[in-house]
C-alpha cells in the first residue's frame, strides 16, 4: 500500500499542499509517459474550466480517502486564486521520485506539476512547486567519432524517431535506442524453433567500445532468460556504461551471464571487446540494446542521438548516419 505525506510550505505568502506517494516504479514511469500525459491534459481542462468535481475525480481512491472532496475544493481554490489559470505546459523529466514533471506556465508564474499516476489513469501523486531549471548538461547527439558496437552485420530492430520506428522514443533516457539481432537471409533470427539461447544468431556474439572511453558500470550476475520469458526486476540485465572524454554516457544492455570482461574503471579502445551478447533483463531473445544519455543515471538522464560516423546501411557506406528500424547495418571493412 502507498503511503502519503502531506506539507504545506509557505511561497509569497500562500501555501501550496504537497502530496507526496511513498513508492512509484521509476523504470515504469520512464515507460509510461503517454500515460502521464492523458492525466495532466483532463487536469489542465479541469483546473481551467473550475470543474473540482472532475479534478476529484481524476484521483485515485487512496488519494480521494486521504484528501476528501471537501478539502480538495478548498486545495484546487487556493491553488486557483493564487496562481491563475495554466496558459502552456509541456514535459520535462522524470524526477528521482518518479514523477512527470511539467514545466508549467500559470496566470501568475512558472511553476512545476509533479504527477505520479497508476494503471487506470487515476492520479496517485501530485506535487505543485515553483519551477526549477534542469541543470543537468544538455547533449543532443554525440560529439565523439562512432563505430558500431559489434562486428559482423546486425538488423535493426526498433530505432528511428516515431513510435512506429521506435518504442523507446516514449522514453525520455532511451529515446534514441537501438535493439539490433542477427537475421537470416529468411529475416529470422534464430536457426531451428528459437527455443534455447543457442538457436539465436546474436546470443554470444562480441560486442565492442563504438570509441575510446572509461568503463562507469559494470553488472554481470543476471542470468540469461529463456526466450519468450522476461526479468522485470533488473529490466536491462547485464550491463555496461561507458563515459567518453566528451562526457557521453554509452549504455550497453542485456550481456550474457558472466561474459563481460572489462571492469570499473578500466579505460578502453575504439574495437575494444566489452563481452557477449545476451538474453538477460527484460529482454524476449538475445539481442543488443544500445543507446547515449546525457548523465549515467538513467532515471533522470536525457537520451541522445548516435550517429556512426562510417557505416554500411544495406549494403551501401553512409556517413554520419543513425541506423532506423528495418537497416541491416555493419562497420565498413
Amino acid at each position: 500500500m502507498s503511503i502519503f505525506e502531506s506539507n504545506f510550505f509557505k511561497m509569497k505568502n500562500f501555501f501550496f499542499l504537497l502530496l507526496l506517494i511513498g513508492f512509484i516504479n521509476i523504470s515504469s514511469a520512464q515507460n509510461d509517459i503517454p500515460k502521464h500525459q492523458e492525466v495532466v491534459n483532463l487536469f489542465e481542462k479541469h483546473f481551467n474550466n473550475g470543474n473540482d468535481q472532475a479534478l476529484f475525480d481524476l484521483f485515485s481512491e487512496s488519494m480521494q480517502s486521504f484528501l476528501p472532496l471537501e478539502k480538495a475544493i478548498t486545495y484546487f481554490s487556493n491553488l486557483k486564486n493564487n496562481l491563475g489559470k495554466i496558459e502552456a505546459y509541456k514535459f520535462d523529466r522524470i524526477t528521482r521520485k518518479g514523477f512527470a514533471s511539467y514545466k508549467t506556465t500559470f496566470t501568475n508564474g512558472l511553476f512545476s506539476i509533479n504527477i505520479a499516476s497508476n494503471k487506470e489513469s487515476k492520479i496517485t501523486g501530485l506535487f505543485i512547486e515553483p519551477y526549477k531549471e534542469n541543470k543537468l548538461p544538455v547533449l543532443e547527439k554525440n560529439i565523439s567519432d562512432l563505430i558500431l558496437p559489434f562486428t559482423k552485420t546486425w538488423t535493426v530492430t526498433w530505432g528511428g524517431d516515431t513510435v512506429m520506428q521506435n518504442y523507446h522514443v516514449e522514453s525520455t533516457a532511451q529515446k534514441n535506442a537501438f535493439d539490433l539481432v542477427i537475421t537470416d537471409t529468411s529475416g529470422k533470427s534464430y536457426k531451428t524453433d528459437g527455443k534455447t539461447n543457442e538457436d539465436y544468431y546474436a546470443f554470444g556474439k562480441h560486442l565492442i567500445a563504438p570509441c575510446d572511453a572509461e568503463v562507469v558500470l559494470v553488472v554481470d550476475g543476471i542470468k540469461d532468460n529463456l526466450p519468450g520469458e522476461l526479468n522485470p526486476i533488473y529490466v536491462p540485465g547485464n550491463t555496461v556504461i561507458l563515459k567518453t572524454s566528451n562526457d557521453e554516457f554509452l549504455y550497453f544492455a542485456h550481456f550474457k551471464q558472466h561474459s563481460i570482461i572489462v571492469e570499473l574503471g578500466q579505460k578502453v579502445v575504439q574495437g575494444e571487446l566489452l563481452g557477449l551478447c545476451g538474453n538477460s533483463g527484460n529482454s524476449s531473445e538475445p539481442h543488443l540494446h544500445y543507446h547515449m544519455q546525457n548523465v549515467e543515471d538513467m532515471n533522470v538522464a536525457t537520451g541522445a542521438k548516435s550517429y556512426f560516423k562510417s557505416i554500411e546501411v544495406n549494403g551501401e557506406v553512409k556517413v554520419d548516419y543513425s541506423p532506423v528500424k528495418g537497416d541491416k547495418v555493419s562497420n565498413p571493412n
